[in-house]
């Protein structure tokens, strides 16, 4: 068995008293509570095929779920001080360089907690009841359930009671250790406690959150067991950051497919130039197609015990899937001391660009040599990534084109062009 120690994130208040039984008078989100509670509901459009409709008398405005609803909310617990500290007074900076990686100094994150065991060679654990998960949470940490409703853009409907369709609610949480602005967890199915585990209708439902919030700077996250998911309880990540990733620009090379996807439309393509290697999805018909496509080549990886982080980008029309090795490495002893020392955990955010650090000498001292030569211990050896590769497209029923293969360095791609910053900017952030 292979484990690591590492401080835990505390992503809800609750988290540390959870060996305590609760009850139910403090208005969780377990069977006790949930049911009789009333929570907002967003009733987001249900049918992935759908296009997107014009606005109408009875709709809200296109930015309502972003900026009024979700950043909104989460604007208000901050106001109640539900969060550990505060983020936006955290210094934030872009590291020098070609690949423009941010660097944050995040001391709040640290403060004062013994590392824990983790296990790191089980991407796939059964559901444990005993330890924390978010049925424990306080809904007051709970901005609004995310349903699918009937045709039409999504409403809102205020203080709307759970009833009998609690098992099925789907909920956004603050995370009280916020990385960035507007963090927040989406929790699906919260009753059913689903282990952390992808499947299709929860990676669907990831995608739709994305696609209803309409703003390439609003990205999700998803970090397996054994690539620095710390609790089992089946959850997404997700904050606004008003700059594009480094991730985001970097260079890509199309895989011809000849098999598989030749009526979905959705494209598959590989990284280039960039120190973790992984797969790029976008296109397809509709957003199932696209989010089927990466939900099986999840799926392949937890089945083969490959740790993997995802990143939903440009609004859930681009996603990056990278296959990782940090954990087991460190706890092989094959990771050097100073970046241990460092205390970075290199899950999907500091993946794609955005560093999280937790001392102020490090965060000083961060450069783009820094930065490359952490998120490059991440990596799978190009040998291991092309049989990670074998597996997913032979899983997933793909089939690459040997005529048209390229070979390396044949066509280094182009960057991705990201749109121009829109929408709420992220005020602590500086260019070091």
């Amino acid at each position: 068995m292979l484990t690591i120690k590492r401080v835990p994130t505390v992503l809800s208040n609750y988290q540390e008293d959870s060996g305590e039984p609760r009850g139910c008078d403090r208005n969780c989100l377990g069977e006790c509570c949930l049911s009789v509670s009333k929570l907002p509901l967003y009733a987001f459009e249900s049918d992935a095929r759908s296009k997107i409709s014009s606005s109408g008398d009875d709709e809200p405005p296109s930015d309502f779920f972003l900026n009024t609803l979700l950043l909104g909310q989460w604007e208000d617990r901050m106001s109640r001080g539900l969060f550990r500290y505060d983020v936006m007074a955290c210094e934030t900076k872009v590291i020098p360089g070609e690949y423009g990686f941010v660097a944050q100094l995040n001391e709040g994150r640290h403060l004062k907690k013994r590392p824990t065991e983790f296990r790191v060679d089980r991407v796939l654990q059964p559901f444990d009841p005993a330890k924390f998960n978010f049925t424990k949470v306080g809904q007051e940490e709970v901005l609004f359930r995310f349903e699918p409703g009937e045709s039409g853009s999504g409403r809102l409907l205020e203080d709307d009671t759970v009833g009998g369709d609690a098992n099925a609610s789907n909920v956004v949480a603050i995370n009280v250790s916020p990385i960035e602005y507007g963090h927040v967890l989406l929790i699906p199915r919260v009753l059913d406690c689903l282990p952390q585990r992808i499947d299709p209708d929860s990676f669907l439902l990831a995608l739709r959150m994305a696609a209803e919030a309409g703003s390439p700077y609003f990205r999700l996250g998803y970090n397996s067991l054994g690539a620095f998911a710390t609790i089992n309880h089946l959850h997404f990540q997700a904050y606004f950051l008003s700059m594009p990733f480094p991730v985001e620009k970097a260079s890509t090379q199309r895989i011809p497919i000849v098999e598989g996807l030749s009526h979905n439309g959705v494209k598959v393509s590989r990284l280039l130039n960039y120190p973790v290697r992984g797969l790029v999805y976008e296109g397809g018909n509709t957003l199932k197609d696209l989010s089927d496509a990466v939900a099986n080549s999840c799926i392949c990886l937890q089945e083969n015990n490959i740790p993997f982080n995802v990143l939903i980008s440009d609004s859930g029309r681009r996603i990056f899937l990278f296959p990782q090795c940090y954990a087991e490495k460190q706890a092989l002893g094959e990771v050097s001391q100073d970046l241990l020392d460092t205390q970075v955990n290199p899950a999907v955010w500091e993946i794609s660009g955005h560093i999280v650090l937790k001392r102020k000498k490090d965060y000083d001292e961060a450069s783009e040599h820094y930065a490359w030569r952490l998120l490059a211990e991440v990596s799978l050896s190009e040998a291991r990534f092309e049989e990670v590769k074998v597996y997913i497209f032979e899983a997933t029923g793909l089939v690459e084109s040997e005529k048209e293969k390229m070979e390396p360095g044949d066509n280094k791609g182009a960057p991705y062009q990201s749109p121009s910053p829109v929408g709420t900017a992220s005020p602590h952030l500086k260019v070091a």
